[in-house]
């Protein structure tokens, strides 16, 4: 192994104290709280549902500030998903 390799530190790439940070962060604590509410099942649906939408929301602008067409492309898929499930409760439905 490469001693100076090691020693290198590790830098972070993403952009730091910027419009898209505050973004990041606090759409990632969204969508924890989504999961912790999904995963106890504390009665709490849709409101878990609505948790995970603000997360990818958010999640989704970020990849439009940073041009990132993988976060784009999973996050609109996930918008698309957690407002078909809301739609659904609050309207029924195709059965």
């Amino acid at each position: 192994m490469n001693t100076e390799y090691m020693k290198k530190k590790i830098e972070s790439v993403t952009p730091k104290g910027d419009l898209s940070w505050y973004i990041k962060w606090i759409s990632s604590f969204f969508i924890i709280l989504g999961m912790i509410f999904t995963s106890l099942d504390v009665a709490l649906f849709p409101i878990n549902l609505f948790f995970h939408l603000i997360g990818v929301v958010g999640w989704f602008i970020v990849g439009m500030l940073w041009h990132d067409r993988s976060l784009i492309l999973l996050n609109g898929i996930a918008v698309t998903i957690f407002l078909m499930g809301i739609i659904k409760h609050f309207f029924g439905g195709a059965y």
